[in-house]
């Protein structure tokens, strides 16, 4: 340990000031007293510092010492993350469990993934090769789904001079050794260091052009989210936010999961954690944890750390970026990661905004979503990840500061809605406000994937919502039955759709997910009843006449009663749609 070069002076939760630190540098960790408290420097006057600490400060006094580290707070990246669940410092939780049973004890230091586990390598570099920045010069199988790749750290390359043989490593372990061109030979072992708030370096930015296909009909056909978006999730108290997430991580096409749970409740992080490895992939029919990482910081764990909990949870999903694979992170909540910089910044003493949020609040949310993209990586291949951010806005108030710079940085809006939620309607995305900035940049995926015809059948099933909500304010004021049969009309496709195709079921075999080919014929026949129907209306037909037909009922009914590897018999419910409508006009001819 180095030696001791600073004194603290005040404590005040989780901020702690020091004297005698002019050798320290901003954004430097350091440990903090007896105890070896885990901190960070966050400015410097003078002599004087001022250091927020990521652990429990009681029992810290005046007088103890501060010893530097000479490094900012960073992560310790290589296998061992996947299937793993951290705290907000990458401090594994089941490791300390073995330690201390039910609370992480104050100065267990900065453990991170175990340096004793075993893994089989495969040296891919052999003697001579030259190895640029993200070169990669190994592969550990990390779990049956996922290759991890060894790459070379982006400040780093060299000509190869020593490769081990395939075989057992840890962490720690050298396999490779590379010569720079200033003569100096650098180690590559299993792991690698990364200060979490500095982005990872790419080769370039590649415009979105494919979604991120969740299997959620609201998402994909409605407000689709692509592969490097930003979205932005805000739902009041019971809106099925969680669930929604846990919907996304289940079922959505990405490689790799990276779930934060940033200050929800202890009880909600337990469910989480205790979902999660029950959790079947139904990609392998494998365990789901064995391609996502969990972070837990949940509401009575230390405030600073859950600040840093949401640089640590970017910063793995960067790494396993740079491999080549396509990563989802979901952050749960961004309100209370907010909260947490409202808190310090007021032990800080620095001049609020609004509602006491830290003046630099939209910039920090920015710097966090503007991770997110998809790119060219370091070794030429593709990869993205997309930040999926729930916002809890206190009494589901969008107009909050948390939720209104939100909107700014995210290019997609699922907004959740309370009145939904009280009348059973999941997944609760409000149809009317959510929106997706991705619509035109995934137009021709859409096109060649799925149909040319499935954007202009959502956007016309959008416009009949869009309608419904004008005549119900018209029906409110004078009733329904004044209305003609065209608009009448309407409210009853507008159900449908509701009833029919937005509601989804997370807990039914056939309902929880469904491919964008079942969902664009869902909409078809959907469009199809409607048009039928029209046309027996404009022929002068009663609408209770063309309701009392079953295919209503049918069109509802149809999320259940077509299984996802039987997507014909939409095809078959098409037509018989249009053999009962023409039938019943043939009637009144």
């Amino acid at each position: 340990m180095s030696k001791a070069v600073g004194i603290v002076e005040l404590v005040n939760g989780p901020v702690v000031e020091g004297s005698k630190m002019a050798s320290f540098k901003v954004n430097e960790m350091v440990t903090v007293g007896r105890q070896q408290l885990i901190g960070e420097v966050v400015s410097l006057e003078g002599d004087a510092a001022t250091i927020q600490v990521y652990e429990e400060t009681e029992g810290l006094r005046a007088g103890e010492e501060v010893y530097p580290t000479g490094a900012p707070l960073s992560l310790t990246l290589g296998p061992g993350m996947l299937g793993n669940m951290f705290d907000g410092i990458q401090r594994p939780l089941k490791q300390i469990e073995k330690i201390s049973k039910n609370f992480i004890p104050e100065g267990i230091g900065l453990l991170s993934i175990d340096p004793t586990a075993p893994w089989e390598v495969k040296v891919v570099a052999q003697v001579g090769d030259v190895l640029t920045p993200g070169g990669i010069y190994a592969t550990v199988q990390e779990t049956l789904s996922i290759e991890h790749r060894l790459m070379v750290p982006p400040n780093l390359s060299g000509k190869v001079i020593e490769v081990k043989p395939n075989g057992i490593y840890t962490l720690n372990d050298t396999v490779v050794k590379i010569e720079t061109e200033a003569g100096e030979v650098h180690e590559l072992t299993l792991a690698q260091k990364w200060p979490v708030r500095r982005p990872r370096p790419i080769q370039k930015r590649i415009p979105i052009y494919k979604p991120l296909i969740t299997g959620q009909r609201v998402i994909d056909s409605f407000f689709p989210v692509a592969k490097g978006g930003t979205v932005g999730l805000p739902g009041g108290f019971g809106t099925g936010k969680t669930v929604t997430q846990h919907q996304l991580a289940k079922w959505s096409d990405a490689d790799i999961i990276v779930y934060i749970g940033c200050g929800e409740r202890g009880n909600e992080m337990t469910n989480v954690l205790e979902e999660f490895p029950a959790l079947i992939d139904p990609r392998t029919n494998r365990p789901l944890m064995e391609r996502t990482i969990l972070i837990a910081n949940t509401s009575n764990m230390p405030v600073a750390a859950r600040e840093a909990s949401i640089y640590t949870g970017i910063t793995m999903a960067e790494y396993f970026r740079d491999m080549g694979y396509d990563v989802a992170i979901m952050a749960d909540s961004t309100s209370r990661w907010a909260e947490a910089l409202r808190e310090i910044s007021g032990r800080l003493e620095e001049m609020p905004a609004e509602e006491g949020y830290p003046a630099y609040l939209p910039s920090r949310l920015a710097q966090f979503y503007e991770r997110a993209g998809c790119v060219t990586t370091l070794n030429n291949k593709e990869a993205s990840v997309t930040i999926i951010g729930a916002v809890s806005p206190a009494g589901g108030d969008f107009s909050e500061p948390v939720t209104e710079n939100t909107k700014r940085f995210v290019s997609a809006f699922l907004a959740l809605d309370k009145k939904l939620a009280y009348a059973r309607h999941y997944p609760a995305i409000n149809y009317l406000t959510s929106y997706s900035g991705y619509v035109t940049m995934l137009d021709e995926w859409y096109r060649e994937n799925v149909s040319p015809e499935m954007l202009p059948l959502r956007a016309k099933m959008i416009r009949l919502l869009q309608e419904e909500e004008k005549l119900n304010e018209i029906v409110q004021l004078v009733g329904e039955d004044v209305l003609p049969n065209d608009q009448h009309l309407v409210l009853e496709i507008a159900r449908t759709i509701k009833k029919g195709f937005l509601q989804q079921n997370a807990l039914h075999k056939d309902d929880t997910y469904v491919s964008l080919e079942k969902q664009y014929k869902m909409l078809r026949v959907i469009d199809t009843l409607y048009t039928s129907a029209l046309a027996c209306v404009k022929k002068g037909i009663p609408l209770s006449t063309i309701r009392k037909e079953r295919v209503f009922d049918d069109v509802v009914k149809m999320k259940y009663d077509v299984p996802n590897d039987q997507v014909y018999l939409l095809d078959e419910l098409e037509k018989k749609i249009v053999d009962t409508y023409r039938s019943l006009r043939e009637k009144y001819e």
